[in-house]
C-alpha cells in the first residue's frame, strides 16, 4: 500500500509557471557587478577624489540605488513576467510610499527648523530672557 501525497513535486514546484531561477552565470555576473558598485564608491571616499563632499555623496547615493537594482535583478530574479507581474507592482507602490515618506518628512523638518529657530543672535536673547 503506497501513502498518498497532496504535495506537488518538488521539481514541478520550482518552475510552476515558467519562471527560471537564475543560473550560475547569473550569479557571478550579480556578485562582480556588486563587488564593482562597492569598491568604486570606496575608493571615492577613502581617496577624497572629488573635492566637494555633497557631490561624493551624491554618487555613493547613485552606486546604492544601481547596486539595489543589481541584486533585485540578479538575485531576487524580480522582472516583470515574475508571479504575473505583482512583484514588480508591489515594489513600485514600496517605492511611491517610501518617497513620498522620505520627503514629506525633510519638508516637515526644513520648516520647522525655519520656522522655530531664532534668526539672530538678539532674538535668541529675547527668548531666554522671557523664560521664567
Amino acid at each position: 500500500m503506497s501513502a498518498v501525497h497532496n504535495e506537488p513535486d518538488h521539481a514541478d514546484h520550482a518552475h510552476a509557471e515558467g519562471e527560471a531561477h537564475g543560473s550560475m552565470r547569473d550569479y557571478v555576473i550579480g556578485f562582480v557587478l556588486s563587488v564593482v558598485l562597492t569598491a568604486i564608491p570606496f575608493w571615492l571616499v577613502m581617496s577624497g577624489a572629488l573635492a566637494d563632499r555633497t557631490l561624493t555623496g551624491l554618487v555613493v547615493s547613485g552606486f546604492a540605488a544601481v547596486q539595489i537594482v543589481v541584486h533585485m535583478v540578479f538575485f531576487l530574479h524580480m522582472n516583470a513576467r515574475a508571479e504575473g507581474g505583482w512583484n514588480l507592482l508591489a515594489l513600485l507602490f514600496t517605492v511611491v510610499i517610501v518617497v513620498i515618506v522620505l520627503t514629506g518628512s525633510l519638508w516637515v523638518m526644513y520648516h520647522l527648523n525655519a520656522n522655530m529657530m531664532p534668526h539672530s543672535a538678539e532674538m535668541a536673547g529675547r527668548a531666554m530672557a522671557d523664560m521664567p
